[in-house]
């Protein structure tokens, strides 16, 4: 029975779902040609794992949970993933060289115009390749969306971009210098940010409170002031993201004040995430124990450590590889106006 408070027809109306149709179809053109092109490159598709014994270890990122209960009455702990990456590393480990996933993920607390809490997450991997290679293959995969439509430009929300078009390569101290006016990288020291500083640079900017970390604020300030400047008229490549922010991705090594990290928008809009992947398992349960405990500091809450994962860091060869939300790409190059329509089955209760 359809209530009477709900001002919507449901998504499985004949009605709603022939408007969001167009764009359903659009969908899987783009996954046709997406996954010829990956053929073409000798990749293999993989099929990985949605129960995880760690979701992923980033301080504000938060995935269901929920509990295995054996044939003896035993109990575990699952989580639903937030990535595939961990399982992805481990099969580098394994001795795949180029592998890629289209990858149901799961994300609490996010819902919105660009955001769902159940996605698909397109993730790819190159093993002995640099992460100008794994760019390269972004920007190659966002013009191959656009061709697979027909479509010459992305629109959203009154911002356009050409993905045909030479992207922008801008480093993220550049980017904060010329939208921001702050030197971000006179903040950083030996790979950790200088939060008093950052906080008196930045004060003029952005609203801080007594419990913004270094990371908090340079949030504020990249969603507040850059990313708005970012994927105008052609598609942006924003690279070298500071150390703080290294997450799974090794220093560069010339200058260690910056990580191997980049990102690709499109219309002010993040389409993807890549990394030099970082190889070392100390350094990585060093990052991740801290992202733990500032998370149990936050929300009161931690997820275990995967420890098959942190022994697959360290056998795993030197490697690169991006995570690219692929329902975002699939509203841009179809055209769509929010994401809600670009998935055959949109979340459950929403109108």
């Amino acid at each position: 029975m359809r209530s009477e408070n709900r001002p919507f027809s449901p998504w499985w109306s004949a009605a709603r779902h022939a408007d969001a149709r167009p764009f359903l179809l659009a969908r899987g053109a783009i996954i046709k040609s997406v996954r010829a092109w990956f053929d073409e490159q000798g990749f293999a598709e993989v099929e990985t794992a949605i129960l995880q014994v760690s979701p992923g270890n980033e301080t504000h990122l938060h995935a269901p949970r929920t509990e295995l209960v054996g044939a003896d009455g035993t109990r575990a702990t699952r989580y639903l993933r937030t990535s595939p990456e961990f399982a992805c590393k481990k099969l580098l480990a394994a001795g795949e060289a180029k592998i890629f996933e289209f990858a149901r993920v799961f994300r609490d607390r996010e819902r919105g115009a660009l955001h769902l809490p159940e996605f698909t997450m397109l993730e790819w991997y190159r093993a002995d390749a640099s992460y100008d290679a794994v760019m390269a293959d972004s920007v190659v995969l966002i013009a191959h969306a656009a061709q697979a439509t027909g479509i010459g430009q992305f629109s959203f929300r009154g911002r356009i971009a050409d993905p045909f078009a030479e992207p922008e390569l801008l480093t993220v101290a550049v980017a904060f210098e010329r939208f921001a006016a702050i030197d971000l990288l006179a903040t950083i020291a030996d790979g950790e940010g200088d939060r008093a500083l950052l906080a008196k640079v930045a004060k003029e900017k952005v609203r801080i409170t007594d419990d913004d970390s270094w990371s908090d604020i340079f949030s504020k300030v990249l969603v507040e002031h850059i990313e708005p400047n970012l994927g105008l008229g052609r598609l942006t490549v924003l690279f070298e993201y500071p150390a703080p922010e290294a997450a799974l991705a090794r220093a560069k090594v010339s200058d260690p004040r910056v990580a191997e990290r980049f990102e690709i928008y499109a219309c002010g809009v993040e389409l993807a995430n890549g990394f030099g992947e970082l190889t070392d398992a100390a350094e990585q349960r060093r990052r991740f124990t801290k992202a733990m405990d500032e998370k149990q500091r936050r929300y009161g809450e931690r997820y275990p450590l995967d420890e098959d994962f942190l022994d697959a860091v360290g056998q795993m060869p030197q490697a690169s590889g991006v995570a690219l939300g692929f329902d975002r790409l699939v509203m841009l190059a179809s055209g769509a106006v929010k994401i809600d329509q670009v998935v055959w089955t949109p979340p459950v209760g929403d109108a």
